[in-house]
């Protein structure tokens, strides 16, 4: 039963952070929709599903880290997954809702940075949790050139 407690609270702990970056995204589409995109730029609709499937490996991968045993240090690996998941949160209101995109440039790239060190953090701890993070990684090293190819084409509404 503790280890589907524990679970049920990785995948809370996942979905609070996209539910506190979704909440600057409420007008994305729309806001999305009006910015000149490179051709390679997906479609709006694509986001949620993506984000959402991306979420629910973040909670699976963390709970394999947290569900080992007592010998292994899990606690790096976690606290750095929580400070990339909020980096993640942080990164909608940087960019939708305040509109920043210098700032979201440079926070994206932090993000991309330490996505790869939770990968390989996780990976030791076990290597089933690493991979499930590299589709996210991924994600977001897509979602880094289309921020800089964004904000580039963009610069009198994202400043």
């Amino acid at each position: 039963m503790k280890q589907v407690v524990a679970l049920v609270v990785s995948f809370l702990v996942s979905f609070a952070a996209a539910a506190i970056g979704g909440l600057a995204t409420r007008s994305a589409p729309e806001f999305y929709t009006t910015l000149v995109r490179p051709s390679w730029a997906p479609p709006a609709s694509l986001f949620g599903p993506m984000w959402t499937v991306l979420y629910a490996l973040m909670a699976v991968a963390a709970w394999l880290v947290w569900r080992q045993p007592a010998t292994k240090d899990v606690r790096g690996p976690l606290v750095l997954f929580g400070v990339q998941l909020a980096l993640n949160a942080l990164w909608s209101w940087l960019f939708f809702a305040w509109r920043m995109g210098l700032l979201a440039e440079i926070e994206i790239v932090v993000l991309l940075v330490l996505i790869a060190f939770t990968v390989v953090a996780f990976w030791k701890v076990t290597p089933l949790a690493g991979m499930l993070l590299l589709p996210y990684l991924a994600w977001v090293g897509y979602a880094t050139a289309l921020t800089f190819a964004l904000v580039g084409a963009n610069p009198d509404v994202l400043r």
